[in-house]
């Protein structure tokens, strides 16, 4: 007997030279992963902006995880492991422009309570010199 494309036994065959296919395709894709040049410089980059925008005293939990993941990215730079190290730096840039954000947010906040302090002050001495 005679197996054609719609009988049971070709159908069977099919899904594992499609098994093989996808695993080989997937096996390739992985061992060509080029290293993450780009990512890792824009993320060391986000972490100097998240340094320079005061986020080591105003949003210090953030700096550190974006610093860790930095870390572990170069770690795994090192290691040739650069899908995970490709996603360590990603984290780590949003991480430091999380921390650059909320220490600028901070520092705003600060800046409009002193206006709004002065502003307080000064309508007091104008009451008072209107009396």
């Amino acid at each position: 007997m005679k197996k054609t494309i719609g009988s049971p036994g070709s159908n069977h065959a099919m899904a594992r030279i499609g098994i093989v296919a996808a695993t080989a395709i997937l096996m390739a894709a992985c061992a060509s992963t080029p290293p993450p040049l780009a990512e890792m410089a824009v993320a060391r980059v986000a972490v100097s902006d998240a340094n320079r925008a005061g986020a080591n005293e105003l949003a210090p939990v953030q700096l550190k995880s974006a610093m860790d993941k930095m870390n572990a990215a170069e770690k795994e730079m090192a290691a040739e492991n650069y899908a995970l190290a490709q996603e360590l730096a990603e984290q780590a840039e949003v991480d430091a422009k999380l921390a650059a954000a909320t220490a600028n947010s901070v520092k705003a906040q600060k800046a409009a309570d002193a206006v709004q302090e002065d502003s307080r002050v000064l309508r007091k001495e104008i009451d008072r010199k209107t009396k």
